[in-house]
């Protein structure tokens, strides 16, 4: 009874261990094709037929490849079957060579985890390549001297950067020396030109002193008198109030002016003489001297009282 014990034992384990060594992957590789001449590719095709739970890591022959072979380029792992849990993977690396022999590239061997068993698993086949070179026939090649470097004609679009070149460093030289012989002529003229603009109410007495000088107001013109007055201050408005009174009617200008701090009787005295002046512009109206003298003096009073206190401080220091 024991004796049959023992055999049934022994049947179980080698029954236990066939199982367990048919669920291992099986690795299979192949190279195409097995025969190339120098500097070819060919292709080594790597199959692994495993459970869908087991890992397995393909060799990288980018870090090392089989000694005389040069690796050029791998593809990406393919499924070629699945039935179930099982399936079939397949990956392939070109290589070359480029020394005649016959090479032994030995057994493929893939990475292999599963549960508690890290393994390396390694194809059954070796794979061997045959590199052939390239036969010549001496008795019916002729070999000739070496020939002499042919000259080449000339092209003007070779040295043409070099000639703008040469151009742009003689212009700038050129302007270097005249900046330098100019220098006292030119500075000045430059300096004036970046010289910040006057205040609004300086430029606007200063226009305004010039139609005093002249009185305007008694000539026998006075719609150009009251045109260069209303310019004289609509200019000033704009500078100083920053909107278009330039081109504004007068109505517009003192409905812009609404928002801002005036006296009365400045706001109305400015009011009287933008309409008086489109009387004299637009209605033929014919103004007297005193009418041109007061509306003189109302342009120059508004312009005298809304000078910013901080330029007026300024200019009293």
């Amino acid at each position: 009874m024991r004796v049959w014990a023992k055999w049934m034992a022994m049947l179980l384990l080698g029954i236990t261990a066939t199982a367990a060594g048919q669920q291992r992957p099986v690795v299979s590789a192949t190279v195409e094709p097995d025969s190339i001449g120098i500097g070819d590719r060919f292709v080594v095709k790597l199959r692994v037929a495993k459970d869908a739970m087991q890992i397995i890591e393909f060799p990288n022959f980018t870090r090392e490849q089989p000694s005389g072979m040069e690796f050029v380029e791998e593809s990406g792992v393919d499924t070629l079957k699945r039935d179930g849990r099982q399936m079939v993977l397949e990956k392939r690396y070109t290589m070359t060579t480029f020394d005649e022999g016959l090479y032994s590239l030995g057994r493929m061997s893939v990475f292999y985890a599963d549960k508690n068993v890290v393994d390396t698993l390694w194809s059954n086949d070796t794979l061997r390549l045959m590199v052939t070179t390239f036969e010549i026939d001496t008795t019916k090649q002729t070999i000739f001297d070496v020939k002499a470097p042919l000259a080449a004609p000339f092209r003007l679009g070779e040295i043409s950067l070099y000639l703008l070149l040469i151009i742009g460093g003689m212009a700038l030289l050129a302007f270097i020396i005249w900046f330098a012989v100019n220098y006292k002529r030119v500075m000045p003229a430059i300096v004036a030109r970046v010289r910040p603009a006057e205040p609004p109410h300086v430029v606007a007495l200063r226009e305004l002193d010039r139609i005093a000088g002249k009185r305007m107001w008694s000539s026998e013109q006075p719609k150009a008198y009251y045109t260069l007055l209303t310019d004289v201050v609509r200019e000033y408005i704009g500078r100083r109030y920053r909107f278009g009174a330039m081109e504004m009617t007068s109505e517009e200008i003192m409905a812009s002016l609404r928002g801002v701090e005036l006296e009365r009787d400045l706001r109305e005295a400015l009011g009287g003489m933008l309409s008086l002046s489109d009387l004299v512009k637009f209605a033929k109206y014919v103004s007297t001297p005193d009418e041109g003298e007061e509306s003189y003096a109302a342009a120059r009073r508004f312009v005298e009282q809304t000078v910013p206190v901080a330029v007026k401080e300024e200019e009293g220091a």
